[in-house]
């Protein structure tokens, strides 16, 4: 069986956050959180909060032992773009756009079906 739990709306860029998914996906739960704890990467801290609130689901609502579960999914999809304007030479303006993330981590018992 698998536990899901998403976080949406982080002010931070899907490529950043992936760049932290990536390192964690397929490991057991238990040590990607430790990997996280000491990553030293901005968007460690907002995919451990969403990894440690998959296993709480996994343990609390469906009775899983958090050492048995796996990362089974990791994903990052963009959100909505804030779109802010800066004042450049010659009276013109830049566009910047600051990405949002939503990131989704599934995990899972280990057992197939």
């Amino acid at each position: 069986m698998k536990v899901k739990a998403q976080a949406k709306y982080i002010r931070m860029s899907p490529s950043k956050v992936r760049l932290v998914l990536d390192q964690v996906r397929g490991l057991p739960a238990a040590d990607a959180l430790v990997l996280l704890k000491f990553s030293e990467r901005g968007a460690s801290d907002p995919v451990y909060k969403v990894l440690a609130s998959a296993v709480a689901n996994a343990d609390n609502n469906y009775g899983f032992d958090a050492e048995e579960l796996v990362v089974a999914e990791c994903f990052a999809d963009e959100g909505p773009t804030l779109k802010r304007w800066r004042p450049r030479a010659r009276g013109r303006a830049t566009a910047i756009q600051k990405k949002t993330s939503h990131i989704t981590i599934v995990v899972s018992d280990g057992e197939e079906g």
